[in-house]
């Protein structure tokens, strides 16, 4: 490890080191500290422990680099200068925080101190520097709880037993009603506790205490809900975080003192006003923990909320307006959303942390747009601020105004959305029950960075207690899952797997739905209605669509799902699979017949009775895509797909269709291959049996040919041949469509207007595609079988795996989920450039998975596709991140 690195940085009292576009390095908590100081706002100083010492951290065995002890004692030193207090010192005793801060925002998910410094000897110094023995040992008995549970590993649950027996004993019931003597007892209770537990004394040398946390926050980055979260949101581990030491300033100093958090929008509807919460006499862990009901933050909210407690504005009013000032500047400043810990301490205001907020897609959508149209930032920049993957949360129904509701209880609207599923409470089982495929409601008395995995396996999250700003609501909205957060009336039996609302019991596996939108919390499965794709989702939309060069087109080849698609701004069929027409109940036996005919004729007498029924299915499609392109894959799975393969179904098919049993079982048996996924499918199909290819291009023509007698406009059909791996291949299948192309123009005196193409999912493909674009007019890129021969994995069985080459760091990202740049995006590469240079105006698709995959649409604009094409649900987000892609690349 080089010596020489700056590892600690410092800040505070209008000085600092770093500055906010030092993220990579201090951390968004760290870097947002140092600008906020430079700033002039009144931050309590402090000093950062860079990333790279998470770095060098691991890199070498969980040792410390050789001089970073003497750059903290340096900064520690400086921040004891500032503060005029001295970490140990009996008389004037300095107390820090030890907090985490990597350079992407992860609440909740790493470990925090507060209070550090504290011994039985600075806690009587404390009470009588500040003159309020209580508030001194209630922050000592915080501090042994905290430390020994984050530090030393001891079970919380210890000293909450301690604390609740106490209160018991002395008839409290809020921890308020501990008085100063209490405190005291409770903090020789807990030290007890601790030593018993550690078997030695917990730790009194605040130099010990502070390496302690330090090594902790390190620690927690690699914890399993650290992991978890990182996997969820696509945080590399090598990013590592931060450590933030700072002077402590206490809001638990009495009723002039104060701790809250706030936004400076609402965080789950994007509305203009500031949204938050705080708590009288209280330390920060009290406001996310749940432990304590918070106060409303404005007038406003509290009026919104029906809360009958006085709100800080009215209650502190000098203190509200300072920070109402600082709220304004943080928010012009950075030109977002802001998220913001503060502290009052005896009618003095700090603020403690400031970051891009978390939010809702539709509070995203509201922000971006309405700050774009207050000239803060450009409708550009609105754009880019918008996660497509977000937008999943605005495309999926919601809950019918108009519904019956059988309303058990409400609490919160901590997290907008509706879901329905069945009520779990514990969160390894949710994640279980969710993997077997059932929707799923967690229901917990409040959740904690362990229900991590348990929360995003959820359909959406109910808890008894906490906030708008406690941990589940703020997961919640960042996940895009409903909440309804401190739903006070719900009492939760965990042994009993059950809860109760007055007399009502609602038992494990029964069916719930929420309503994170207003906070209600409905017995049973309610109804849902359609989004309305309307306001600043179609602003930005319409934004988008002017940034963007790709089109977007869909994967589908029902009526529906095309007329969601045009809805949702699809600009034609990327992908028309129509094998998914021969297994329609009507028409299945005919193609059953098909396969077990022995010669030509008798396939074709088959066929010609399936030829109706697909060109119906075309015409269908083309009067709702009207002139757009519908790209139209003939024929791909192998044969053996459309027939029966047990006894028993045999039998079935036999009496439904008149059809020999042993003939059918027998042609089942031909047909059976080890690996049709490499075997007689595609375009061999097409070789083998032409006249099915041709019935399948004789209803596309004909389909074309009628609607546009019918509506006046031209269908374009873009004809698809799949599997192609030589150029023969598709010269002679591209012969033999436009020989049936051009019989329909003679039969009907009508010109159907179409294109002939291939989808290139083989390796030999790629690579050959130079000859093959002598005859395609277009490829489509099938990067579903393209990832599956390039890697020899199958989709249907790797996910078997998968998982554990994730955990190991050999893939990044699953395959099939985001595409391979390096091995397959190679492959697309040379095909692209190949195809191109035999055929310039070559037009380019992918309509595989990735192309709804925003990661894998940047790939896509990179290389030069003219469009992607994914589900019609996808289309708005592939429409956002084609808009994004192209912007980066302007930039």
């Amino acid at each position: 490890m080089s010596a020489g690195n700056k590892w600690v940085y410092a800040f505070g009292a209008g000085y600092s080191e770093g500055e906010a576009g030092m993220r990579e390095l201090l951390g968004g908590k760290g870097a947002n500290l140092a600008e906020m100081a430079t700033l002039g706002l009144p931050v309590p100083p402090g000093f950062t422990l860079t990333t790279q010492v998470c770095t060098a951290f691991y890199e070498n065995k969980q040792q410390y680099p050789a001089d970073l002890n003497e750059q903290v004692e340096a900064a520690l030193a400086k921040l004891e200068a500032t503060a005029d207090k001295v970490l140990g010192d009996p008389a004037n005793p300095l107390l820090v925080s030890v907090r985490s801060g990597a350079r992407a925002s992860m609440p909740g998910m790493m470990d925090t101190v507060l209070n550090l410094g504290l011994n039985d000897e600075t806690a009587a110094g404390l009470a009588e520097l500040s003159g309020d023995r209580r508030f001194a040992y209630d922050s000592y008995r915080r501090f042994i709880q905290m430390y020994s549970d984050v530090v030393l590993g001891l079970d919380h649950a210890i000293f909450e037993d301690i604390l609740d027996g106490f209160k018991d004993e002395n008839d409290y019931s809020l921890d308020t009603d501990l008085s100063a003597d209490d405190w005291e007892e409770i903090v020789a209770r807990y030290k007890k506790a601790a030593a018993d537990a550690l078997g030695r004394p917990f730790p009194t040398d605040p130099r010990e205490q502070l390496w302690g946390a330090i090594g902790a926050v390190f620690m927690s980055w690699m914890t399993e809900r650290a992991k978890t979260y990182r996997r969820l949101h696509d945080i590399p581990a090598s990013w590592g975080t931060a450590v933030n030491i700072q002077a402590m300033v206490f809001g638990n100093m009495g009723e002039t003192s104060a701790t809250g958090v706030a936004f400076t929008r609402d965080p789950s509807t994007g509305d203009s006003g500031y949204y938050g919460e705080f708590l009288v006499n209280a330390q920060g862990e009290d406001v996310v923990a749940g432990i304590r009901t918070p106060q409303c933050l404005t007038e406003a909210m509290r009026e919104r909320m029906g809360d009958h407690s006085p709100s800080m504005e009215a209650a502190m009013p000098q203190s509200y307006a300072e920070l109402s000032a600082a709220f304004d500047k943080l928010e012009r400043h950075y030109r977002d959303m802001q998220d913001i810990e503060f502290t009052v301490e005896r009618g003095r205001l700090w603020m403690l942390q400031t970051r891009t907020g978390k939010r809702t897609a539709k509070a995203a959508l509201r922000i971006a747009t309405d700050m774009a149209q207050e000239g803060l930032i450009t409708e550009e920049e609105a754009v880019m601020r918008i996660d497509p993957s977000h937008l999943d949360q605005l495309l999926h129904p919601t809950l019918d105004p108009d519904a019956e509701r059988d309303v058990l209880t409400t609490g919160l609207p901590a997290s907008p959305g509706a879901a329905t599923g069945r009520v779990v409470f514990d969160s390894d089982e949710a994640e279980e029950r969710a993997k077997a495929g059932e929707k799923v409601i967690l229901v917990r008395i409040e959740t904690s960075p362990e229900d991590i995995h348990g929360m995003h396996a959820a359909e959406g999250i109910i808890t008894a207690r906490g906030g708008m700003t406690s941990h589940a609501a703020v997961v919640a909205r960042g996940m895009g899952r409903p909440c309804v957060s401190g739903a006070g009336q719900m009492k939760i039996d965990y042994a009993k797997k059950l809860f109760t609302v007055g007399r009502r019991v609602v038992h494990d596996g029964e069916m719930v739905t929420i309503d994170g939108s207003n906070g209600q919390v409905l017995y049973g499965e309610a109804r849902m209605i359609k989004p309305e794709l309307t306001g600043e989702f179609a602003i930005l939309m319409a934004w988008a669509d002017k940034a963007r060069r790709m089109k977007v087109r869909t994967n589908a080849e029902t009526p529906q799902d095309c007329q969601a698609a045009v809805e949702f701004g699809a600009e034609g069929i990327g992908l028309c699979r129509t094998e998914h027409m021969f297994f329609d109940g009507e028409r299945i036996a005919a193609v059953r017949e098909m396969i077990l005919s022995n010669d030509q004729d008798g396939r074709v007498t088959a066929l010609d009775k399936i030829l109706p029924m697909q060109r119906d299915d075309f015409a269908k499609i083309f009067r709702i895509m009207g002139e757009l392109p519908c790209t139209i894959r003939l024929l791909d799975p192998p044969l053996h797909e459309f027939l029966p393969h047990t006894e028993e179904d045999v039998m079935d098919v036999a009496r439904a269709t008149g059809l020999p049993a042993d003939q059918l079982m027998s042609r089942a048996r031909d047909l059976a291959e080890s690996n049709p996924m490499l075997g007689h499918r595609g375009c061999r199909l097409g070789i083998t049996f032409p006249e099915i290819y041709e019935m399948q291009a004789r209803a596309i023509f004909e389909a074309q040919v009628a609607v546009e007698k019918e509506t006046g406009f031209q269908p374009l059909a873009e004809v698809m041949i799949p599997l192609v791996a030589t150029a023969a291949e598709l010269s002679i299948l591209k012969a033999r469509v436009a020989g049936v192309a051009q019989a329909v123009a003679e039969e009907t005196g009508a010109k159907p207007k179409y294109m002939i193409g291939t989808m290139i999912e083989l390796p030999r493909a790629c690579l050959m595609a130079g000859d093959i674009a002598k005859d395609a007019q277009f490829f489509s890129f099938g990067t579903n079988d393209l990832t599956q021969t390039t890697f020899g994995l199958s989709r249907d069985d790797a996910g078997k795996f998968l998982g554990d080459y994730l955990e190991a760091g050999i893939f990044e990202k699953d395959p099939f989920i985001t595409l391979d740049r390096d091995g397959v995006g190679d492959l697309v590469r040379i095909a692209v450039e190949r195809g191109r240079k035999t055929r310039p105006e070559l037009k380019l698709g992918i309509c595989g998975e990735h192309g709804g995959d925003p990661a894998s649409i940047d790939f896509c604009e990179e290389v030069g596709l003219d469009y992607v094409s994914c589900s019609p649900y996808r289309v708005p987000i592939a429409r956002l991140a084609a808009a994004q892609a192209n912007l980066l690349r302007r930039s």
